[in-house]
């Protein structure tokens, strides 16, 4: 069966991660967040290096040590995160990306700007916050 709706593995995970991070009252370390997602560990990784770049976290080395935040729950949205991973996000409006529609009406309505539009507005509406 398919989906009709479907986040990259990556972005599943930062958004995911991001929330336990936010959650958590001290750092966690790349194999308590891949346990809690039941993930990779070395795909946890790379989210969170990427995350730790584009300023979400900073992490800490040792026994001890692991990701927390660097801004507050309340300043981070899951846009800026999904963004962070799946890079600048476009109102699509054509499933095709065609720019002359062979149509005369566009036989799926306008579906996919609502569906689009609908998304992203979502993500920018949820903070950690909202999950702490």
């Amino acid at each position: 069966m398919s989906k009709l709706f479907n986040l990259s593995d990556a972005a599943s995970i930062a958004i995911h991660a991001m929330v336990l991070v936010a959650k958590s009252d001290r750092p966690l370390n790349v194999i308590q967040i891949a346990e809690a997602t039941h993930t990779s560990k070395h795909h946890v990784a790379k989210v969170m290096q990427r995350l730790a770049k584009d300023n979400f976290v900073s992490s800490q080395r040792g026994p001890t040590g692991g990701f927390i935040l660097k801004k507050a729950a309340e300043e981070i949205n899951f846009l800026e995160i999904y963004e962070s991973i799946e890079g600048h996000s476009e109102i699509s409006h054509c499933l095709f990306n065609i720019p002359v529609c062979t149509f005369d009406k566009c036989i799926m309505n306008g579906i996919t700007q609502k569906m689009s539009e609908e998304f992203i507005n979502y993500l920018k509406s949820q903070t950690l916050s909202l999950y702490v």
